[in-house]
């Protein structure tokens, strides 16, 4: 036969307090006398008795958990970005509900509406690319929201993102460097922030070089990415070296390379934005930028947990960025050695910075 549990009111009883008293010494809510809060703990300890986690959260309105949503799994850089958020939720000892929007604002929405019904203290989400955003509702309105990689529009929320823009001039103007001046852009959706960030960055070196650049060539499946190559190949002036935009393109874009029979480094030469697991032992090695996915979602946790302690959603949110790192390899077309020398060069030599969102520059979810 298991022993009765402990209640409340029985280390109130045995410790001459008021029930009351005992959940003030609990929650920290209101001030103890010393001698108090000492009869109360040793009560506990005598009975072991263990406060109810549930009916604890109704009475504080707070359920210690947060929601993360994330455009989807297969994609390794929303896995590790949710992975990193788990982490510091578990180090202020909350739990975590993940799920996915498939890049669909509705189902976004409709995530998101069952976690708040849900009470939980906070939300963590890379936003949808394709719909309205659904954080300005009603519904959300005192409900804790951080954006990490791009970010949601209203003054109130927090983001987190990276220098998408900064970061692919700088590789752009490295493959100007090798001397080309045929680069195409293969990329996602133009709608998404981060790759249209990316593509602009793309465009400014281009131009600042006195080049022509190309368009944003859509490149969703190994399919089209192998039109795009071989579009981009053709014609009196084909390219010789490709800016691409993110992980999975690049993974489709490699495929193509080697069914193409193209040669890295020596028919075009290949850069990407994302590092990914071993870029670094391919033949030839992938020069990339790399962007810090888990500070990405250490920052944005890290944040929505100093605005849970505030408990106030009113305060206008803040924007910080981070940098990004040039990592050297082989598929610019630089040899090992200087692979060894340049591989540590810091690309945005600037550290994070705070900012409110930039009114010049509208922070947009819903056509991003």
């Amino acid at each position: 036969m298991q022993p009765v549990k402990a209640r409340m009111r029985d280390v109130a009883k045995l410790a001459g307090v008021g029930t009351m008293t005992v959940s003030r010494v609990l929650n920290g809510s209101a001030p103890v006398t010393k001698e108090t809060r000492d009869r109360v703990y040793q009560a506990i300890n005598q009975l072991n008795y263990q406060p109810n986690p549930v009916a604890r959260s109704l009475r504080q309105a707070r359920s210690r958990s947060i929601g993360i949503i994330v455009p989807n799994f297969y994609d390794p850089f929303f896995a590790t970005c949710a992975h990193a958020i788990g982490l510091v939720a578990k180090k202020h000892q909350y739990s975590v509900s993940v799920t996915t929007s498939d890049e669909d604002a509705r189902a976004e929405f409709a995530e998101a509406n069952l976690m708040a019904l849900n009470h939980v203290d906070g939300l963590a989400v890379i936003p949808a690319a394709f719909g309205r955003s659904c954080f300005d509702r009603p519904e959300f309105h005192s409900t804790h929201i951080v954006a990490l990689d791009r970010p949601i529009r209203g003054h109130r929320f927090n983001s987190v993102l990276v220098e998408n823009r900064e970061g692919a001039k700088e590789a752009v103007e490295h493959i100007i460097w090798h001397g080309h001046k045929k680069i195409s852009h293969l990329g996602l959706s133009e709608k998404l922030y981060t790759l249209n960030e990316r593509y602009q960055g793309y465009k400014k070196a281009m131009q600042q070089a006195g080049l022509t650049p190309g368009q944003h060539l859509t490149c969703g499946t190994e399919e089209e990415t192998r039109a795009c190559i071989q579009q981009a190949m053709s014609g009196p002036t084909p390219s010789t070296a490709f800016f691409i935009g993110n992980n999975l393109v690049m993974r489709n874009a490699l495929h193509a390379f080697s069914k193409l029979n193209i040669r890295i480094p020596d028919d075009v030469a290949v850069i990407g934005f994302d590092d990914f697991e071993m870029a670094d032992i391919f033949n030839p090695s992938i020069t990339v930028v790399r962007q810090p996915i888990l500070e990405l979602g250490r920052v944005a946790a890290e944040l929505l947990f100093s605005r849970l302690e505030e408990r106030n959603v009113s305060l206008v949110g803040q924007q910080i960025v981070l940098a990004c790192e040039l990592v050297i390899r082989q598929s610019c077309g630089c040899n090992s050695q200087t692979s060894l020398k340049a591989s540590q060069k810091t690309l945005i030599r600037k550290p994070a910075v705070q900012r409110p969102p930039d009114k010049h520059r509208p922070l947009v979810t819903s056509t991003y």
